[in-house]
């Protein structure tokens, strides 16, 4: 029986009831309304660049392979074999020809089709039996200046409606160049005791936390690379469609400033102005600036890190991250390192910021749970510029002041529509206007 969420989120005035974030049988409706239907980050471009690269993911809890065939197409399937359900492929990353299951050796080809199995005379007599009806369930896949995405829903819009204008956002990252962008070899992959939504909230518009979880670690590495502002002058909150970018227009730098490379700041600073002069005076100063995204339902980002992660719901309380660091293909190996040290002492399961985040989200999932905890609802309230004008033209539902409650609430309101939508048709796509 479905849960009523919207009894639930009281997005209007920020309040939501902590069932949200414990409960087995949410999850469940979780895993149906909103996982099998929306649009999932499974892999970069380049982490799948030539014929029979491959790389495992999830999408929920499905297993998936994303891999590059003989045709340059990448495809995205079920990580199941379709006879005894077994999975076909147990490595994270790597080059093949074909994935074969350990059970019974059924053999399937880069692009999902059943190649064949051992014995297959047994099969040549089994009246009614076609290889063609057996292969690896498929999804469908679009990709976004190098960021690939999948959904088993047939009835999703494209991903380009998906986005909408958040692609806007985006580019600030994914478009500062011809070059385009590139992961850095290699996966991390943790797991952390918390709701997959904790660590979604925190991406999609909550700098507030700043200003107090990390003031010891910022301390410790902001010496000699100057200090990290957060404050509502001249800083905004971004949502279109349940995506959010929360960020600062003035503290451009912040973000990669607590990276403690002052390279890094001069290779940004070198870079703004044809930044500017390509996208514009406002996604001119988003790369490295003190801000952070997500892209609904949980896949997120931080400008300057450039670290990207997905939290993968492994049951209510549990969530596995995967995370990976983002560089303009453009910058020397020297640069690339420098960001990939960079990430790995902050935004890395041993990094000092990374560290604090978990510790909160995990004693979040726990504290919830109990009988009296429960009955209070969780405030969301924080509006401190309400009614007040945003000054510049920007995409989307723009608050301003990134020290605001707006995106997460947002983020629920999204997450309402689709735990209570009866299909696609229900849920509503913002007009794009860029």
């Amino acid at each position: 029986m479905s849960m009523n969420i919207r009894s639930m989120v009281d997005h209007e005035n920020g309040l939501i009831d902590r069932r949200i974030f414990w409960d087995e049988a949410i999850y469940q409706q979780e895993l149906k309304q909103i996982f099998a239907r929306c649009w999932h980050f499974v892999a970069h471009e380049s982490q799948v660049k030539s014929f029979g690269d491959f790389i495992t993911t999830y999408i929920g809890e499905d297993a998936v392979i994303v891999a590059r065939a003989k045709d340059k197409s990448i495809n995205v399937m079920l990580n199941a074999c379709p006879h005894r359900g077994n999975k076909v492929c147990f490595a994270g990353e790597g080059k093949i020809r074909s994935f074969v299951c350990n059970y019974h050796g059924w053999a399937f080809g880069l692009d999902g089709k059943l190649n064949g199995m051992p014995a297959n005379e047994l099969y040549d007599k089994t009246e009614g039996f076609n290889k063609e009806d057996w292969g690896l369930h498929r999804a469908r896949v679009e990709t976004y200046k190098g960021l690939v995405f999948a959904t088993f829903d047939e009835e999703a819009p494209s991903l380009g409606e998906y986005l909408g204008d958040f692609r806007w956002y985006l580019d600030a990252i994914l478009d500062v160049d011809d070059k385009g962008t590139e992961f850095l070899p290699g996966t991390t992959r943790s797991l952390l005791k918390c709701n997959w939504k904790y660590p979604a909230d925190n991406f999609v518009g909550d700098i507030y936390h700043a200003l107090w979880t990390h003031l010891g670690a910022a301390e410790a590495t902001l010496k000699d690379a100057g200090g990290i502002v957060v404050s509502n002058e001249n800083s905004y909150q971004a949502s279109v469609n349940g995506h959010g970018w929360e960020f600062s227009l003035a503290n451009n730098f912040g973000n990669a400033a607590t990276m403690g490379d002052k390279d890094i700041i001069k290779y940004l600073r070198s870079r703004e102005q044809e930044i500017t002069k390509r996208l514009g005076v406002a996604r001119g100063k988003m790369l490295g600036s003190v801000a952070s995204g997500l892209i609904f339902p949980n896949f997120a980002f931080l400008p300057g890190y450039l670290t990207f992660r997905t939290f993968l719901p492994k049951g209510p309380t549990e969530t596995e991250l995967h995370s990976w660091t983002l560089v303009p293909s453009e910058a020397s190996d020297e640069i690339k390192d420098k960001w990939r040290l960079g990430a790995m002492r902050t935004f890395s399961p041993s990094g000092i910021l990374e560290m604090d985040d978990g510790e909160n989200w995990e004693h979040a999932t726990l504290g919830n749970s109990g009988y009296f905890t429960r009955n209070q609802k969780l405030c969301y309230a924080m509006n401190p510029t309400k009614g007040e004008a945003v000054p510049i033209d920007l995409p989307g539902t723009v608050t301003k002041g990134q020290l605001n409650d707006a995106n997460q609430r947002l983020f629920f309101k999204r997450y309402t529509e689709f735990m209570e939508a009866g299909s696609w048709a229900d849920i509503p796509l913002a007009e794009s206007k860029f």
